[in-house]
């Protein structure tokens, strides 16, 4: 196909917001590249993206549709059911729409869309955030265009020739993040993340270890999720070098001030943090598909850009912590390491790819 100014894409992904938001980042670059193109979504019905898609200016179409369930088998009694009315539906979509390419970030929803378009001869590209795919990313790679991915080792999962390294889609405010070190001779600042609903070990955790910290002048900003703000506001002392929050709306400016992080390990995140180039304690929540968040923490300390905790072993934060705040050099090498594996054109570069795959 020669070089046109008007596209029709179809793009799927969710369940997670490590799947819709490289999905919105990708389609408001094919808008922003060609803005009389057609750019439509498909989710499942019951997931976040059916807000946050039309939230972002896109349609979106639902299906019925879930993931398998692996530890209450008995709960996969509907899925054939839903898989043949997914399968129906998004037939019926890319008829209508006759979409010149479909993407696919991965989530159960992008499953029966890319199954469909592979079917009939429409190009299909994949972005893969993980170190280790996801069940439909890995049946769907075989016929897929390009397969856009974020961590080196992926032709174990998929067919060499369609990987192309961009790395993952970032949030524009971070990837245009100034991350010069804001270290001073007074006082170090951590920035405590759990993800917008929270993570509980990490806030237990942190619950015990704060005082120690505090009295060693350290400036915590500590963001606590939705789930546990209330109540660890009524059981936090207060104090004028600690800031407890659900949510925190100006990550830029949370990422400067930082001399250190601890945060989960999903890829998105990981993406932005090494963007921003801060020594970092990765905390990867076990209660993931694949356990893939310990395998993209490990795939970043493996190059000693990241120290990676196992939530097992959580107690030992705060001798991690109170080790590196004391050691300069070591601080440093982190930050110099994952600053190194920084992709902040990853979306210019999947759309290239796309559009490439197209000509």
């Amino acid at each position: 196909m020669s070089q046109q100014s008007k596209y029709k894409f179809i793009i799927s992904g969710g369940g997670t917001g490590g799947h819709i938001f490289p999905a919105i980042s990708i389609a408001n670059e094919l808008k922003a590249r060609y803005p009389d193109s057609n750019i439509q979504f498909v989710g499942a019905k019951d997931r976040m993206e059916m807000q946050k898609v039309p939230q972002a200016g896109y349609p979106i179409t639902g299906i019925w549709i879930s993931g398998i369930q692996r530890s209450q088998l008995w709960k996969n009694i509907n899925f054939p059911f839903k898989l043949i009315s997914s399968i129906w539906d998004c037939y019926k979509l890319v008829n209508k729409v006759k979409p010149d390419a479909v993407i696919g970030t991965g989530g159960f929803a992008s499953g029966p869309l890319m199954y469909v378009a592979q079917n009939k001869g429409i190009p299909t590209f994949i972005q893969e955030q993980n170190s280790f795919p996801g069940i439909t990313n890995k049946l769907l790679a075989k016929k897929a265009k390009k397969i856009c991915v974020a961590y080196d080792g992926l032709e174990r999962f998929f067919p060499k020739p369609s990987i192309v390294k961009t790395g993952n889609p970032v949030r524009e405010t971070i990837a245009n993040i100034n991350s010069t070190s804001t270290e001073s001779n007074k006082s170090l600042n951590l920035l405590v993340l759990g993800g917008s609903l929270g993570a509980r070990s990490i806030n237990n955790q942190m619950q015990s270890i704060y005082k120690s910290l505090l009295d060693q002048d350290i400036n915590i900003t500590w963001q606590c999720g939705a789930l546990y703000y209330d109540k660890l506001k009524t059981e936090i002392t207060e104090h004028t070098n600690l800031e407890i929050t659900d949510f925190i709306s100006d990550m830029p400016a949370a990422y400067y001030k930082a001399d250190i992080i601890i945060s989960r390990a999903g890829a998105g995140t990981i993406s932005e943090l090494c963007i921003v180039g801060k020594p970092v304690i990765l905390i990867p929540s076990p209660n993931v598909a694949e356990d893939h968040q310990t395998k993209n923490a490990n795939a970043i300390s493996d190059k000693n850009a990241a120290i990676a905790l196992p939530e097992k072993e959580i107690g030992k934060l705060e001798t991690l912590l109170l080790d590196l705040f004391k050691d300069k050099t070591k601080r440093q090498e982190l930050s110099k390491n994952i600053k190194r594996l920084a992709k902040p054109n990853a979306t210019k570069d999947i759309v290239n790819e796309i559009i490439s795959g197209l000509e």
